[in-house]
């Protein structure tokens, strides 16, 4: 697998994540009923496309896992700012700057 293939299943499998966690929140906060039903069963389908999609590539996990949590950090607060209208905090920025730092050192070591 190629590194530029490498990073877009990463990013899917982030996109995954975060838009299945978002169908979890959204359907705890529905009315009950089938609309709340069916938030909780498309989560579950897209979150399992995601265990699916993160461990599918036979790839080093320790080292895929630091830089999944840099694609994760990033579109999950897309998802935060798009979806839920949360502007990150300047301690998420601060945190976050030393979370995508981290992700270079692992990507550029071997």
């Amino acid at each position: 697998m190629t590194r530029a293939t490498a990073i877009l299943v990463l990013i899917l499998a982030a996109t995954l994540e975060a838009g299945g966690d978002a169908l979890v929140r959204h359907g705890l906060h529905a009315r009950a009923g089938w609309h709340r039903l069916g938030l909780f069963g498309l989560a579950a389908i897209v979150l399992f496309a995601y265990g699916w999609t993160v461990n599918a590539p036979p790839w080093d996990f320790g080292r895929l896992l630091g830089l999944y949590v840099v694609s994760f950090f990033l579109i999950a607060q897309a998802v935060s700012w798009v979806f839920f209208k949360q502007t990150p905090s300047t301690g998420i920025l601060i945190g976050g700057s030393l979370i995508v730092a981290g992700g270079f050192v692992i990507s550029l070591t071997k």
